[in-house]
């Protein structure tokens, strides 16, 4: 028996928070971090924005919790709402283009051990051309690449989360890292 609510399962939570809605709160809480982290690099917008996104994910999540199947692990399942509310803000923003910088809190760590200032400038100048070249790629690259590099996901919650095949998220990995390689290379040139 968990000794906290902390402590309480997804799917304790879960089952309580279809009768408590103070228990989604801690499902919030537990999920919040990680899904803006994914939005900010999925779509390489500020932290404003991305929380304008997770908001609606929690929404969303919240209003659609009784269809959730428990067969399903509740992290790729609140993933993948994630992903579909980033798209469709992807999608109504086409005109914008992406930004080419991380949040200052992601470059800030990067740099954060380092008192070297020109050690910092080569890794900082290193950083942005990587940046540079995973927001030059595709997006059905470069979302499988930040699922399975940025954010740890193994293929199996890929798959649940994209909805593609084992096989196609492969693929895309397979052929996102050589596209990465080969921005990668021209941008140094």
């Amino acid at each position: 028996m968990p000794s906290s609510l902390e402590d309480l399962t997804d799917q304790e939570l879960i089952a309580r928070a279809k009768d408590d809605p103070e228990m989604f709160g801690l499902l919030m809480d537990r999920y919040a971090e990680p899904l803006l982290r994914f939005i900010m690099r999925l779509t390489g917008w500020g932290t404003n924005e991305a929380e304008d996104i997770l908001q609606e994910t929690f929404i969303k999540t919240y209003r659609y919790l009784n269809s959730y199947d428990p067969g399903l692990k509740f992290s790729s399942w609140i993933y993948r709402i994630a992903y579909n509310q980033t798209i469709d803000a992807l999608r109504h923003e086409q005109a914008r283009p992406f930004m080419k910088a991380l949040p200052v809190e992601e470059v800030a760590h990067l740099l954060a051990d380092q008192t070297d200032l020109e050690a910092e400038f080569l890794k900082q100048e290193a950083f942005e051309k990587l940046q540079t070249a995973i927001y030059a790629l595709p997006l059905k690259y470069r979302e499988v690449l930040v699922l399975r590099f940025l954010e740890e996901k193994d293929y199996d919650e890929i798959t649940d989360i994209l909805q593609k095949p084992k096989g196609t998220v492969a693929t895309l990995i397979r052929r996102g890292r050589k596209l990465l390689f080969e921005n990668i290379q021209q941008i140094s040139a």
